[in-house]
């Protein structure tokens, strides 16, 4: 008689295969570890005779399709038992964490989300037989890329073993296998060890071609010119394909240059299409060459990026046949090229229908690019049109491989949950993402957080004609930046070159209007937001809030804070212009608070494990646009209050009757900026917004 419940308890008796793999044993460790929360003791070791919970190897061979799993339950001796058996160590490891997720609770994203498992006497469930399918992309995971936060989070540099087996278990819990681990981390780091041994697959940096060293660092007295150099570039590329022979990997070809920009930029003989695409197929071909002399049969991509993806579609590069173009977005959402300073032609970035395959994606979750990218926030474009454009990729044959930038994955979580699930198959993911996300991490008020989560991205700001063109946190601190050192450098009678991305030729008062035209208006919008924010987090459960607020309330008051810094120290450079120095004072010190605000709200989220998540923020970097407006405020105070300090005060604070009498040995204290500021923001009647 087939059995018809499982029941699983602190009596569960468990059997595991003999002599597993490093990733077969740490994902049974994390099923121990999951069934230790949730019932209070750890399943007993036995035999498969005795056990109540049997995981093998396939060795019958109904799971044939690589990295899928089977689930049976058969009646022995009086009780049930559930047999799971994968078609490899992946399928196992699969069908592990989909126990551990299913049957558990243990969430995939347990550790970001700060969630555990709900504590159990015993679990029952409905006995019925499954097989999982094949994931709808052969190869896909994450590209650990500008981990700042991950590196800086722990004292450690570069980031120790733990940091590597929480990101690379919550990759593979959602069902990757694909792992770029890290950027440009010292040799002696021992991330690419760990994820190879927790069973992914490997895969490198496009200016890392067959995760080779960079050529200045293997070779600093010498030009990096393949043109000159060819032997000393082949000697590394050699190196690397010997130094990783034996791990699993999808070997990565290309020629892009030295750190992340074009090798035409530093080499002026490359000064036509031509030349260029003509080395960069000589360079690949060469290392195509080798890594099939000594490995035969060894999977390729290369990637098709910014200036490569131009070449490319204008017939200047060949690529060797079988090697997996993989499509870039533009950083954006977007399945067009990126923006490259102010060039922006927004190529479409998928493959035609009359190109040979196989080809495959490169997607942001998260994007640095010194302009409007999210980095500390998640990306703030409709869910739909994401799954959209994975889907219309995924239909134009580009569904060999799916590489997903995840950053510091903490901010991303709801982003990186929608692609893995798209990953996996489902393709109605972007209808409903929000209210999907809300009922499972915030079940106790899921109308309202999912209404929160919606209007956070609708909440951002619009820059451009496209529905991609929203500002993520890196908008309101670059170009922050750029306007402070163009005042300061007396530079306000020409149009700021690194901004006419966003504005367009324009004089710089106008630059600086167009900000405070877009910035001015959210602000109220995220303070709506936050207040609508904190409503739902009063009626959430302790766990969940703890996540709501340090996910989206987080967010909404950087948002927030970003918005009002830029649009103070948008008027604070208009007062200035106008010469009306204390209140460009006043309003240059309002988005100095600004700022503070936002470095407050980081440390907020700094709780518990997550200390010092956000230490190593160089990238968006809070503490620099901080620094650089405070250094415009100290300079506005050469406008009259030099040299001694003292003159605004006097001429704006001090009672008549004191200007009149008052001895200087009394009274020529110099006040602060913060308070000289505060008292004039009295005084003006300025709104700090």
């Amino acid at each position: 008689m087939k059995p018809t419940k499982f029941v699983l308890n602190q009596g569960t008796r468990m059997a595991v295969p003999e002599n597993p793999s490093y990733a077969v044993k740490y994902t049974i460790d994390a099923f121990t570890r999951d069934f230790q929360k949730v019932f209070g003791a750890t399943p007993k070791r036995v035999g498969t005779a005795t056990a109540d919970l049997v995981f093998a190897r396939d060795e019958t061979g109904l799971t044939t399709e690589p990295e899928t799993f089977s689930i049976r339950f058969i009646e022995r001796s009086g009780h049930t038992v559930l047999v799971l058996t994968g078609a490899d160590d992946l399928g196992l490891i699969y069908g592990i964490y989909h126990l551990s997720e299913t049957i558990l609770g243990v969430d995939p994203f347990w550790f970001w989300a700060d969630r555990e498992p709900t504590k159990r006497g015993e679990i029952e469930i409905t006995a019925v037989d499954s097989e999982s399918r094949p994931h709808r992309v052969r190869y896909r995971g994450w590209f650990v890329n500008d981990e700042v936060c991950l590196i800086g989070w722990t004292d450690t540099y570069p980031p120790p073993r733990p940091v590597w087996e929480t990101v690379f278990e919550t990759l593979l819990r959602l069902g990757g296998n694909l792992v770029i681990p890290g950027t440009d981390l010292p040799r002696e780091a021992d991330h690419c060890e760990i994820a190879a041994e927790m069973g992914l697959y490997l895969t490198h940096h496009h200016a890392e071609p067959l995760g080779s060293e960079m050529f200045f660092r293997a070779f600093p007295d010498c030009d990096a010119s393949y043109e000159r150099h060819p032997e000393l570039f082949e000697r590394l590329w050699t190196e690397a394909i010997m130094r990783q022979r034996d791990k699993k990997i999808i070997w990565t070809l290309g020629f892009r240059g030295q750190g992340d920009y074009p090798f035409w930029e530093v080499d002026p003989q490359f000064d036509t299409p031509e030349r260029r695409g003509a080395l960069i197929t000589r360079a690949v071909r060469r290392q195509y060459d080798l890594v099939q002399s000594l490995l035969p049969g060894a999977p390729c991509l290369t990637y098709l990026y910014g200036e490569i993806s131009e070449l490319y579609r204008d017939g200047y590069i060949d690529f060797p046949p079988g090697v997996t173009k993989v499509w870039s977005d533009n950083g954006y959402g977007r399945m067009v090229s990126r923006r490259h300073q102010n060039h922006n032609v927004r190529t479409p970035s998928l493959p035609r229908s009359d190109e040979s395959g196989p080809h495959g994606i490169y997607f942001h979750a998260t994007f640095h690019d010194l302009q409007a990218s999210s980095h500390l926030v998640m990306m703030p474009v409709s869910t739909s049109l994401l799954a959209s454009e994975l889907t219309d990729a995924f239909e134009a044959g580009a569904d060999t491989i799916l590489l997903v930038n995840c950053g510091n994955v903490r901010p991303h979580v709801f982003t990186l949950d929608l692609i893995a699930k798209i990953w996996r198959g489902d393709d109605g993911a972007g209808q409903n993402a929000a209210h999907d996300f809300a009922s499972r991490y915030f079940g106790s008020a899921a109308d309202r957080a999912s209404e929160c989560l919606i209007d956070l991205i609708a909440s951002a700001i619009a820059y451009g004609p496209h529905e991609d063109d929203r500002a993520g946190d890196e908008f309101y601190h670059h170009p922050a930046r750029v306007l402070v050192g163009h005042v300061m450098r007396g530079e306000s009678v020409v149009c700021a070159q690194a901004l006419i991305w966003a504005t367009g030729e324009m004089p710089f008062k106008d630059q600086v209007a167009w900000f405070a035209a877009r910035s001015a208006p959210a602000i109220e919008r995220f303070a709506a937001l936050e207040r609508q924010c904190e409503r739902t987090l009063s009626d959430l459960e302790e766990g969940e809030a703890t996540f709501f607020r340090d996910l989206l309330l987080f967010q909404v008051r950087f948002h927030r804070a970003g918005a009002t810094g830029l649009a103070k120290l948008c008027q604070s450079i208009n007062h200035f212009l106008e010469g009306q120095y204390p209140q460009a004072f006043v309003l240059a010190s309002q988005a100095v608070w600004s700022q503070e605000a936002a470095l407050r709200a980081m440390t907020e989220t700094e709780h518990g494990k997550w200390r010092n998540f956000f230490r190593a923020d160089w990238l968006t970097n809070v503490r620099i646009t901080h620094y650089s407006i405070n250094a415009l405020r100290t300079f506005y105070r050469q406008f009259g209050d030099n040299p001694d300090y003292f003159l605004w005060h006097k001429q704006f604070l001090m009672p008549e009757s004191e200007k009149k009498i008052y001895l200087e040995n009394t009274h020529r204290n110099p006040p602060s900026d913060d308070d000289l500021a505060k008292r004039l923001e009295h005084h003006f009647q300025i709104d700090q917004g």
